[in-house]
């Protein structure tokens, strides 16, 4: 038997009424995919796309026009109570009350689930998301960081087995970032399934194993993160030559072209139709001799971007 999806989403659609005189707004389309437990699984798409909107119905705040949606083998409108105690969501604000101190935050969030007080771990959150030595600081005396950690902490006092994170490093710089992605990786390794929402490219393809692209309210694409990236056939060679040249170096199966200096050209040539030894070959078969090589490797932007431009 297959395993249970810890997500699990089936023809979602979501029509806001447009003002009077105006159309409906389609923000999802029927949107159709799994979550499998244990995963770190990315939710990627451009401003606008439908991911705000899939979050807030998985978190009760928004209802859905049509579809089924279930979360951890609780149906989102059938079993309300229990799809909602398998869930914590970070959303991108950060709502804290800034005169709680992150002890009492946790403890008022787990009075909110009727957590019974010897139950509640709000000590050991605290420690997880390194915040301990702060437990009875005020909310307000707290770094951005802090605070971001602190909300991790408010969405698992009810120890859910699957965590959302909307944007969580929207705004941080690049060393909490890392700080941020070894939080995740360590919730992960303890059991909990992550739902990521983010920007950052990079972030997606460091930390996920599963990735899903929406646009316009429709899924895209739906892969593991290595055949994802494995989809960019275009690749780009800089060469350094050893004269000037005066103009871009053209040949039929290079993609493009370019000049980026008086002796450097930058060749963008589709892999699956020729390789590096190729685009060297021409260069010297045209009398140039190559002082200095590089090369670029296909990224999850380069396929984000081929694949969100297709669908527009």
């Amino acid at each position: 038997m297959s395993e249970t999806p810890a997500i699990s989403i089936r023809n979602l659609k979501k029509t806001y009424a447009g003002p009077k005189g105006q159309l409906d707004k389609e923000a999802l389309k029927g949107i159709h995919f799994d979550v499998m437990p244990g995963e770190i699984f990315g939710l990627l798409g451009p401003n606008g796309a439908g991911k705000s909107t899939l979050i807030n119905i998985l978190a009760g705040l928004v209802d859905k026009t049509e579809g089924e949606a279930e979360i951890w083998g609780f149906n989102i409108d059938a079993n309300r109570r229990n799809a909602s105690r398998s869930i914590g969501i970070v959303p991108q604000e950060i709502v804290v009350d800034p005169f709680f101190t992150p002890f009492e935050v946790l403890e008022n969030q787990a009075g909110f689930y009727g957590i019974p007080k010897p139950d509640r771990k709000s000590e050991k959150l605290l420690e997880a998301v390194r915040l301990l030595e702060k437990r009875d600081a005020y909310a307000r005396t707290l770094s951005g960081g802090m605070k971001r950690r602190l909300m991790v902490a408010k969405a698992m006092v009810h120890s859910p087995p699957i965590l959302v994170l909307d944007e969580p490093t929207a705004g941080v710089d690049v060393e909490l970032r890392k700080q941020l992605w070894d939080l995740v990786r360590d919730l992960n390794k303890s059991g909990v399934t992550i739902v990521l929402t983010t920007h950052y490219l990079e972030e997606a393809e460091e930390l996920c194993d599963q990735i899903a692209i929406i646009n316009h309210g429709c899924l895209i694409t739906k892969k593991p993160t290595r055949e994802l990236i494995e989809m960019a056939r275009e690749k780009i060679v800089r060469v350094t030559v050893n004269s000037d040249l005066e103009v871009p170096f053209e040949e039929d199966e290079f993609v493009k072209s370019e000049l980026i200096g008086p002796r450097v050209l930058e060749i963008t040539y589709d892999r699956d139709r020729v390789n590096a030894g190729y685009v060297l070959a021409k260069l010297q078969d045209r009398g140039h001799t190559i002082n200095d090589i590089t090369t670029r490797e296909p990224d999850l932007e380069d396929v984000f971007v081929q694949l969100t431009t297709a669908a527009d």
